[in-house]
């Protein structure tokens, strides 16, 4: 019964020890602890990316699938409604005199060219983003950084994804620790040597751990013994572990919110807002073209291309805050998942286990030495407290 409970209670803290605490909690660098995915996350997070997203979408998949002409539809729907206060708020920003001074008739035919002009507009700004959008948009280093500074949601997604694992785990602790007992049992029985106890309370702690950690992940591919099927356990859920991640993914990093951000801010963030501003100055050359000789004269040179400038900041501000729309979110994430959760079903199971593994075997040693140390401290208690008076 010992035995089964330091099985249990070493795989316990060892998947503890795999994720929390979140933060290096003591005195850096040996005097202390921090989870092991915590505290390696950027590499984990790269590791994760490798062996998924990268196989089973590109960048122009996932785009396509979010599909460029509803994201056009979208944001012209949720720009025209606002089309005069996005007017009136630049203009009374940069040229307050003038546009107040300016007649209500000549706001009204600003205001109507802009709104005839920004569904075509929006159309061309969206088609050239999407022939360009691999070299505008890093999906890798994205989700990297995401992880990267939520260390609490790269948890979850290994956590969710592996719950029935981790499960076994601690489970089979208490299954193999006990079958080692009774080995201990008869050995003690035999030969009481004041070494026993302690050495297979450390073979408990190992065993356990590293047994478990097999059984999930072999064998590979699926034999059959007589009537058994035998697989590793992460293995035969390939199906429902592929939509746990895929959803995650989908829908708190690969949003469109997020994606349109990442390509604004990313490292080709200046290419792509000058795009924005080609696309842009049109506009504001048609629209003072109506009375191009009052505007130039009222702004100067320096002031109309200042104004060009300010509209194409303005777009891309509006373009970032045009998906804050929880439900098409959701509709654009469930298009791009039902893609990815096709393709991840269809990967190799050697591909697929690289999904769960690499938060194992990134220092696994030190969980196995960890399980086997703690059980080593439980034999040699269990020898001083229950037999200490035979020995001592």
């Amino acid at each position: 019964m010992i035995a089964a409970l330091i099985g249990w209670s070493t795989n316990w803290l060892a998947i503890k020890m795999t994720f929390y605490p979140l933060e290096f909690i003591g005195k850096p660098p040996l005097l202390g602890w921090q989870g092991i995915i915590p505290s390696k996350a950027r590499k984990m997070a790269a590791i994760s990316v490798d062996a998924t997203i990268s196989k089973i979408g590109t960048v122009q998949e996932i785009f396509d699938q979010i599909d460029p002409k509803v994201l056009a539809a979208h944001i012209i729907y949720t720009v025209d409604p606002r089309i005069e206060e996005y007017v009136d708020e630049l203009m009374l920003r940069e040229y307050p005199s003038f546009w107040e001074n300016l007649p209500a008739s000549a706001r009204k035919m600003v205001y109507d060219r802009v709104r005839k002009s920004t569904p075509q507009l929006v159309d061309n700004l969206v088609d050239d983003i999407s022939d360009n959008i691999e070299d505008l948009l890093d999906i890798k280093g994205m989700v990297i950084e995401r992880l990267a500074r939520d260390k609490k949601l790269l948890n979850r997604i290994f956590l969710e994804c592996g719950d029935v694992e981790f499960r076994f785990i601690i489970n089979s602790g208490l299954y193999f620790g006990f079958l080692f007992g009774l080995i201990q049992m008869a050995v003690w029985y035999f030969y009481p040597a004041i070494w026993v106890l302690p050495l297979f309370g450390l073979l408990v702690g190992w065993a356990t751990n590293w047994i478990a950690l097999n059984v999930i992940f072999r064998p590979l591919h699926e034999h059959k013994v007589g009537p058994l099927r035998l697989q590793g356990l992460f293995l035969k859920r390939q199906p429902e572990v592929a939509e746990s991640f895929c959803h995650i993914v989908t829908h708190e990093i690969l949003t469109v919110g997020n994606i349109i951000n990442s390509i604004l801010e990313g490292p080709k963030g200046d290419r792509a807002r000058n795009m924005v501003k080609k696309h842009i100055k049109p506009l504001v050359d048609e629209t003072a073209g109506m009375g191009k000789a009052l505007t130039q004269m009222a702004f100067g040179p320096t002031g109309f291309a200042t104004l060009k400038n300010q509209v194409g900041e303005k777009a891309i501000q509006i373009s970032q805050s045009s998906f804050n729309n929880p439900v098409f979110e959701q509709d654009r994430a469930r298009a791009v998942e039902s893609i990815m959760v096709e393709r991840m079903i269809a990967l190799s199971s050697e591909e697929f286990q690289d999904l769960l593994r690499p938060c194992f075997q990134e220092d696994e040693i030190k969980l196995i030495l960890v399980g086997a140390f703690l059980g080593f401290v439980a034999g040699v208690c269990q020898l001083v407290f229950v037999f200490g008076e035979a020995f001592f």
